[in-house]
This record gives structure tokens, C-alpha cells and sequence, in this order.
């Protein structure tokens, strides 16, 4: 977990220091020219990649005891049904994840 918080640190250390200027900047990888923003683009489809890998292997190893990240399978139906009686706001969509723990 350590790790885990000092790789994401070192991104939002990054993000919080840019201006709006930089993000049309050319920068390389691998010798490839990105504009800034593309590279930032291109970096979390990379750490949503692994993050899969690891959600994968974890649902490998607990099996049926798995607890889904977000809306549980089977439930789905429920879950619409009770977001779409409710009215449109501007809350973050993780807000009521992060609210249970």
C-alpha cells in the first residue's frame, strides 16, 4: 500500500503544479512526441489497465467471496431504478461510495 500511495502521489504532485499553458506542451516517451494533456490521458488509460489487472486477480483469489467496487452483479436493475427516481444533481458519482466507509 505504501507503494500504491507514493506512485499515485507522484501524479497528483504533477497534476497540482501544471498550469493551463503546460497542458499543450510537447514532451516525449519513448521518443514519441505527446502534448502534455495527451500524455496525462494516455497514463491513467495505463493505471486503469493495472488496476484491472489487480481486480482481476483479486476476484481470482476470493472467489465467491468477492465484494464487488461499485454495483454488485445481478443488481443493476434496482440500482437504475432507484437513480433515475431521484433528481438530477451535481454531487461526484463516487460521492455516495466514499460516504459507506
Amino acid at each position: 500500500m505504501q507503494r500504491w500511495h507514493e506512485g499515485w502521489s507522484v501524479l497528483f504532485d504533477v497534476l497540482e503544479n501544471l498550469n493551463e499553458s503546460e497542458l499543450t506542451r510537447p514532451i516525449y516517451i519513448r521518443n514519441t512526441e505527446h502534448l502534455v494533456f495527451e500524455a496525462i490521458n494516455r497514463q491513467l488509460a495505463h493505471y486503469a489497465y493495472h488496476v484491472g489487472q489487480l481486480v482481476h486477480i483479486g476476484k481470482m483469489k476470493k472467489g465467491h467471496s468477492w465484494r464487488s467496487l461499485s454495483i454488485a452483479p445481478g443488481v443493476s436493475k434496482q440500482y437504475n431504478e432507484r437513480k433515475f427516481s431521484q433528481p438530477e444533481s451535481d454531487a461526484h458519482f463516487t460521492d455516495e461510495f466514499l460516504k459507506k466507509k
